[in-house]
């Protein structure tokens, strides 16, 4: 889904302008990244939470020399899924394998 179209499904549920939704969604991101920013852990119960992980300084290599290369430590961010949400998603149906399809031709 594209954030387009995520405002698109707001301003329908919510029967706002489009303007409107927009607005409202901006806002979300805009409130979520503020508190990463600023170090926090945002969490939506249910559906899930965004937080930062320190990775330390590490030695890594140059896939195409082999050369040892230092990697800066930095912050990664991550997003772990809510209990509601991953009870949601493990009860879909399974999409037919791609190699099941492609045997068959």
């Amino acid at each position: 889904m594209t954030k387009s179209a995520l405002i698109g499904l707001v301003a329908q549920q919510l029967k706002l302008s489009r303007k409107d939704a927009a607005t409202a969604v901006d806002a979300v991101f805009e409130s979520i990244a503020h508190s990463l920013e600023a170090g926090r852990r945002v969490e939506l119960r249910g559906f899930g939470s965004f937080g930062l992980k320190e990775r330390s300084e590490r030695t890594g290599r140059n896939p195409k020399t082999g050369e040892s290369v230092p990697v800066e430590a930095k912050r990664v961010l991550f997003f772990k899924t809510g209990m509601a949400l991953r009870k949601r998603v493990d009860t879909l149906d399974k999409p037919p394998s791609t190699s099941s399809q492609s045997n068959a031709s």
